[in-house]
């Protein structure tokens, strides 16, 4: 059975998979319904809405993807996880009036480390490549809706996430997120 693992961030928990190996290789259930609505209950934490989309991307070392959201009336939680290489992976809280508001929690997601983390609506969520071929699955709790889609500037100050690029090194960006507003500036209401 999975672990509930919370951040600093209520409602953003990591997800540690229970691992069975052997030497013919290993198994997890990576998602159980019923299980996982109970665990976040057993945290005092709602459960989802259904997951209704999977989504698969693969990256490059040091691209960065972010940080992106969706607004109401099609906001998203997601699942994340990494089934091949490894990512830095962020969640944001641009929930306003929340205590935790602007405040960002990072967790490495790897194919060798196996934990995922569950980010519920209300946060942005972006992540970068640590090497190459980094193959990133999740789930979401609502379609993709380009008129409800938003994001914010990986690198805004006021959020201050600390990014795991080495010395010298300047993330790969699509264009899109390179010219991203500011959290201040970003339409996430």
């Amino acid at each position: 059975m999975s672990k509930l693992i919370p951040t600093r961030l209520p409602g953003v928990v990591i997800v540690e998979p229970a691992v069975f190996g052997d030497d013919r290789g290993w198994f997890s259930e990576s998602y159980n319904e019923p299980r996982f609505h109970a665990q976040l209950a057993e945290l005092g934490l709602p459960a989802p809405r259904a997951f209704v989309q999977d989504n698969h991307s693969v990256s490059a070392a040091w691209v960065l993807r972010g940080l992106h959201y969706q607004r109401a009336p099609h906001a998203q939680g997601k699942l994340v996880r990494v089934v091949k290489g490894s990512a830095f992976d962020v969640a944001v809280d641009i929930r306003r009036g929340s205590p935790t508001f602007g405040q960002w929690v990072g967790e490495v997601l790897s194919a060798d480390n196996k934990r995922q983390l569950w980010i519920p609506e209300g946060f942005a969520h972006g992540f970068v490549a640590l090497e190459d071929d980094t193959h990133f699955l999740y789930k979401t709790t609502d379609t993709y809706a380009k008129d409800c889609e938003g994001s914010i500037v990986w690198n805004d100050p006021a959020i201050g996430i600390e990014w795991p690029l080495p010395a010298g090194v300047q993330p790969r960006l699509a264009p899109k997120d390179a010219a991203a507003p500011l959290l201040a500036d970003a339409k996430h209401d």
